[in-house]
């Protein structure tokens, strides 16, 4: 096994990136759109939508444990956005995180769509129901549609709080003067603080909050049956809203979080940080590359 290792070994740092990022997203969305799979085609016998929360959440748990000591376990492009717009991953990196995010995200429909082929063909034609003219009654086992009330301009709204609140949330946990979070908790809580959101948020348009979670199942749905429907609904006026309000929304939480709290801690609480550095030291030490990671 060693010598198999040592010849499949990749040394370049962002192709390591790459794959965590790919490998993370992919289990997110196979996790995630799977669970939403088995409810919808079961019409709710086999899950309901507090099952489909603790699914997103474990999903998150696990495809960050995945990622986390290669790439700090993003698996979303909005969190690696507000990574490099408040210094902490290299902006050189950042589209190494988008790509890998985005065709892991696809990878994962495309595995659900694979398992479930079957269950999703019988439940189409006994419901009577056309991919195209009406895409969010299937196409919605993969990306996020909204309610019929729910205008762009609010479902952007929830996209940009959704998001904001996850980020001020991981950058609290990340933040080693402040609880000092341990490094092994951080995917669990990064988890349940998605649970939290799904819970209090996913009514209006289902908390994509993640722009790879909902764009790469979008194209994957257009090229697997459904046409261009998951674009044109609503007249090209809904697909944009889980791309940019996540991205905003998580910016803004990045820079919330440090001009309330991480910007006014006193020298004397720099304790936890500087030994936070050591582990860091040792770590590299050991062979673990910390360039460019958020935690």
């Amino acid at each position: 096994m060693k010598w198999l290792a040592g010849k499949l070994r990749v040394n370049s740092f962002a192709l390591r990136v790459a794959f965590a990022e790919f490998l993370g997203t992919c289990i997110l969305i196979v996790f995630g759109d799977g669970s939403v799979a088995q409810s919808k085609l079961s019409m709710t016998a086999n899950g309901e939508f507090l099952s489909i929360n603790w699914c997103w959440c474990m999903a998150v748990v696990i495809g960050a444990f995945v990622s986390l000591n290669v790439s700090g376990g993003h698996i979303n492009p909005a969190v690696s956005l507000a990574m490099s717009c408040v210094g902490r991953l290299k902006w050189s990196l950042l589209p190494v995180y988008f790509l890998a995010q985005y065709i892991g995200a696809f990878t994962g429909a495309a595995l659900v769509y694979l398992v479930y082929y079957e269950a999703l063909r019988n439940f189409e034609t006994a419901e009577g129901i056309d991919r195209k003219s009406n895409v969010s009654a299937t196409g919605g086992i993969f990306a996020t549609y909204p309610q019929d009330y729910l205008t762009a301009a609010e479902g952007f709204a929830d996209q940009v709080v959704g998001t904001m609140m996850l980020v001020m949330s991981l950058m609290a946990l990340t933040d080693k003067k402040n609880a000092d979070v341990p490094k092994f908790l951080i995917p669990l809580f990064a988890g349940l603080t998605v649970f939290a959101i799904g819970a209090a948020y996913g009514y209006n348009c289902g908390y994509a909050i993640n722009p790879a979670r909902d764009l790469g199942p979008r194209i994957f749905t257009s090229l697997a049956g459904w046409g261009v429907s998951p674009f044109s609904y609503r007249e090209y006026n809904w697909f944009w809203v889980p791309i940019v309000g996540p991205h905003v929304g998580a910016i803004l939480g990045a820079w919330l979080y440090l001009l309330l709290i991480e910007f006014h801690w006193k020298e004397e609480e720099e304790t936890t940080e500087s030994k936070y550095q050591v582990q860091n030291e040792n770590q590299s030490a050991n062979g673990v590359d910390n360039e460019g990671l958020v935690y």
